[in-house]
């Protein structure tokens, strides 16, 4: 009886052990850079690895995020995005880093982060900013002023608008090496292919000539 007891323990024990080194989101090496060559690389979390006898400094940098980014688009505003695919030494460590630019009047429409929480700090200007919970959509909205720090939960839906006359800029980290964005006026109406009208009419509750007028509108990216 005691030998069933003690296979029992290490059964649990085992179990526990795969289940916590499964569920582990953190790297367990110093760094995995990324790399495009997959007869040299090992293959973790979406990308290969460099030999880390190869890494150098260059891996683990990029500038630029001084220069201004161009919002004369349609929403007036311009995200200039650092994660995995410009800095290769992100691979595995979890992180990104934007630099959103807004005209005045400028906005960073409505949209979520599938796989990321956003922290964003307001470096000039004047920005509302605010984010929405999952059902019943409670609005958690503020007036941020250069120096203001504001947090988006992962996946839920969130906006930044430039409320001054002048130019405004930000800077977030988000909690993934790629977060994912989805902008949510684009996927609802500007999807490939299109969403049966149908569904949205319904969904909206409005007639299916304003469906039709916004699914064929121009949708651009941010």
């Amino acid at each position: 009886m005691q030998g069933v007891h003690l296979l029992s323990t290490i059964v649990v024990l085992a179990l526990a052990s795969f289940l916590a080194s499964a569920t582990d989101p953190g790297p367990l090496q110093d760094f995995c850079v990324a790399v495009n060559d997959t007869k040299t690389g090992l293959f973790v979390n979406g990308k290969f690895c460099k030999n880390p006898d190869d890494v150098v400094a260059e891996d683990f940098f990029t500038s630029g995020l001084n220069m201004p980014g161009d919002t004369s688009g349609r929403v007036g505003s311009n995200v200039t995005t650092v994660n995995v695919d410009r800095i290769a030494g992100l691979n595995t460590l979890g992180i990104t880093l934007v630099r959103i630019d807004f005209a005045p009047y400028g906005e960073n429409p409505p949209h979520t982060h599938p796989r990321a929480t956003e922290i964003l700090v307001v470096a000039e200007g004047t920005l509302e900013v605010g984010f929405v919970t999952s059902n019943p959509n409670k609005l958690f909205t503020k007036t941020l002023k250069k120096g203001d720090v504001f947090v988006f939960p992962i996946g839920l839906i969130h906006f930044q608008f430039n409320r001054g006359h002048e130019n405004a800029v930000a800077f977030a980290a988000l909690s993934s090496q790629n977060p994912g964005v989805i902008t949510i006026a684009n996927a609802v109406f500007g999807s490939d292919p299109r969403i049966n009208s149908d569904v949205l009419t319904k969904a909206f509750q409005v007639d299916k000539n304003v469906i039709d007028y916004l699914q064929k509108q121009f949708w651009e990216t941010n």
